[in-house]
């Protein structure tokens, strides 16, 4: 018999004990999926798994969550990715701690929406007590201040827009952005969605370690300045999403300041370390920033979403305001209530912030940190591996979990020939299910990568999927050779 029967039992306001069967029972379906899983994913194609899909019947409901949760074994967990995994390296996704779990069942359930406080009351403080203490872990001093987000695009999108409204110029044509050539794409994104020009976005070169090159910075801004047009902001990058770089910060902030110009610092990747034990030096000239982003969603091990963008300047944050009488109305700044839609892109917005606070209640900043610090000392662990081994060309040594590298056949010396190997190689692996790994580029050509931000990936995961990997390059460059001859 149906849980759900009659209507009203929907709400699980209205009928505690069918909520409590139904959140147990696909709690109980997802442990024993994660607990039974060989492998990050099936290898399943969209050609085999969309005819599953489409066959469902979404205007006929099965009425029975027991039986909608057998149909989505089929339809989703059965192939999904588990991030989970030890051999899952790919991209930049943690496996999340069982506390933020537990926060995302209880918001879901809720359902607060944090942007005003007629809405959300106690949510809203406990968000601003979160941006407080991410502000103060960065030390953006006393008038700073945020609000949760989507994620970093977003995050940048923001900060970008309050950086364009600060400006001295009207003229957008004249507004120029700087960011590494190693930046996130969503700078260039972030340009186009507020009206600036094509050529807005200045991209400066990066050292060999993929650092901003300072000396280019200086010499950009003195070129911009020469040029009769303005410097909106600088952005600096604290773990870049290929290499996990960092760029020199305080010499970063002295030419921003030198320049009277905005600095943000994306630490989407990089902001575990505002909670690392052993290296948080290495984000050391942050707190000079106007602006920070930040992703708990990557190095804090929290479920999607769970992101901030933080200012230096509380009052910044106006250029994001609008009112609206039915939500927001003007006479609610003079009464000082708290509404957190006066700071966000956003309007309706999940209690996000919840998974983070149950995260600190439990694990505490310390456990947080000991699990990035462990993900870190693992890439340079790898890194070691790749740097003894003659199969693999590494391209620089980690200062978070990224490792960029590709595979070198000895007896091969056309480089268009080695991108195919590696490109076939990661595709391959794929499709295995064995292991999944990332690809970008790197001086014109392909490689692979690891991100690393699973505590429980060992050195011997690294190793045997470096084996597998070489393995399918091997037998790609012999069946070329099968198919020359």
């Amino acid at each position: 018999m149906s849980l759900l029967a009659p209507r009203a039992h929907l709400l699980n306001g209205l009928n505690a004990e069918a909520y409590r069967r139904c959140i147990a029972e696909g709690a109980d379906r997802v442990a024993a999926r994660i607990a039974g899983v060989q492998g990050p994913f099936t290898g399943i194609t969209p050609e085999r798994l969309a005819p599953t899909i489409d066959a469902v019947d979404l205007d006929r409901p099965l009425h029975d969550p027991s039986a909608a949760l057998d149909e989505l074994e089929e339809t989703y967990l059965r192939d999904a990715v588990y991030f989970h995994h030890p051999r899952y390296l790919a991209h930049l996704n943690c496996p999340v701690v069982i506390p933020a779990v537990l926060g995302e069942a209880v918001l879901s359930a809720v359902n607060s929406s944090l942007d005003t406080w007629d809405q959300s009351a106690g949510a809203t403080l406990i968000e601003r007590r979160l941006i407080d203490w991410t502000a103060q872990r960065i030390g953006l001093g006393p008038a700073a201040d945020g609000v949760f987000t989507s994620g970093g695009t977003q995050s940048n999108l923001e900060a970008l827009l309050l950086a364009r409204e600060e400006c001295k110029t009207e003229d957008p044509a004249k507004l120029r952005v700087f960011a590494s050539e190693c930046s996130h794409f969503s700078v260039q994104k972030s340009a186009k969605l507020l009206g600036l020009p094509a050529d807005s976005v200045v991209s400066v070169p990066c050292d060999r370690n993929k650092r901003m090159l300072t000396v280019a910075l200086a010499h950009e801004l003195e070129k911009c300045a020469r040029d009769g047009l303005t410097p909106m902001a600088v952005v600096a990058t604290a773990g870049t999403t290929d290499f996990g770089s960092i760029d020199p910060l305080p010499e970063i902030a002295e030419l921003a300041g030198l320049h009277d110009t905005w600095l943000h610092v994306d630490a989407a990747y990089g902001c575990g370390l505002l909670v690392s034990l052993k290296n948080r030096p290495l984000l050391d000239g942050i707190e000079r920033a106007d602006s920070v982003t930040v992703d708990y969603h990557k190095s804090f091990f929290q479920p999607v979403s769970s992101s901030a963008v933080l200012v230096r300047d509380r009052e910044t944050l106006r250029h994001a305001t609008y009112h609206a009488d039915y939500l927001n109305p003007r006479r609610t700044v003079a009464e000082r209530i708290p509404n957190q839609v006066d700071k966000s892109l956003q309007t309706t917005r999940r209690f996000d912030a919840l998974k983070l606070w149950m995260t600190l209640r439990v694990l505490g900043a310390d456990g947080i940190g000991e699990l990035f610090d462990e993900v870190c000392e693992l890439a340079a662990d790898g890194w070691r591996l790749l740097a003894l081994d003659p199969r693999f060309d590494v391209v620089v040594e980690p200062q978070l979990s990224t490792l960029v590298f590709r595979y070198i056949p000895q007896s091969i010396a056309d480089p268009a020939e080695i991108d195919r190997a590696n490109l076939h190689a990661r595709k391959a692996l794929f499709a295995s299910g064995d292991a999944i790994v990332a690809g970008t580029k790197a001086g014109g050509r392909h490689y692979l990568k690891f991100t690393l931000l699973n505590p429980e990936t060992t050195t011997a995961d690294i190793a045997a999927v470096l084996d597998l990997i070489a393995g399918h390059a091997e037998q790609y460059l012999g069946d070329s050779l099968v198919r020359a001859s």
